[in-house]
């Protein structure tokens, strides 16, 4: 079973945000929530480091340890993600989780939780896969979107293969063809029935 998971270079990083720009885009988290943040290591002393941080989707993952109504899950590839129709906001995951991963948007004035939301791996939530609900609740499903690609490529290819198939038949049925009328106009037509 393959395992997903975020490579981040930390030789590279120069903590411009563009990773959390860009989750927060394309997945239109709410105000106040960073499914992806950078972290500086030692900051301001030699051996400095920043890091792209996000869930870790853990093996044996704390939030889902403590979690009273287990909205979370795992899945096929390993990931961790979690159910938001039944999450009840309790707090525990963000508590558990050593990472921070788990957050909570402000519902209201008097700053009330609403329901978790953390980093998906771009791989949506428990709904059917790229409906109008999962993208409302979850983001962009990237994972699916590219198995569906795939699957669309693979269509393309074995009927492109066919077309090729087709087209070196239909090219050797005229060079068998074009091979006759020589032979015919060469007056070796008697070879073609004694092939026959």
């Amino acid at each position: 079973m393959a395992r997903l998971k975020f490579l981040c270079d930390s030789d590279r990083c120069i903590e411009c945000n563009a990773c959390v720009t860009a989750c927060k885009n394309e997945h239109e988290v709410p105000w106040g929530i960073n499914r992806r943040r950078v972290v500086t290591i030692n900051d301001g002393k030699p051996g400095e480091r920043s890091i792209s941080m996000a869930c870790m989707h853990c093996t044996d993952a704390p939030c889902a340890a403590v979690c009273p109504v287990s909205c979370f899950y795992g899945t096929a590839d390993a990931l961790v993600l979690h159910d938001k129709d039944l999450c009840i906001g309790c707090g525990y995951c963000f508590y558990a989780c050593p990472f921070g991963a788990p957050q909570y948007p402000r519902v209201g004035n008097s700053g009330g939780r609403g329901k978790m939301d953390k980093c998906t791996y771009c791989a949506g939530g428990p709904q059917q896969d790229n409906t109008p609900v999962e993208y409302m609740q979850y983001g962009s499903n990237r994972i699916a979107e590219e198995q569906a690609a795939a699957l669309r490529r693979d269509v393309l290819d074995q009927g492109a293969a066919r077309r090729r198939r087709r087209d070196h038949c239909r090219h050797l049925q005229g060079a068998c063809s074009a091979a006759r009328i020589r032979l015919r106009r060469l007056g070796l037509a008697h070879c073609l029935q004694a092939r026959s």
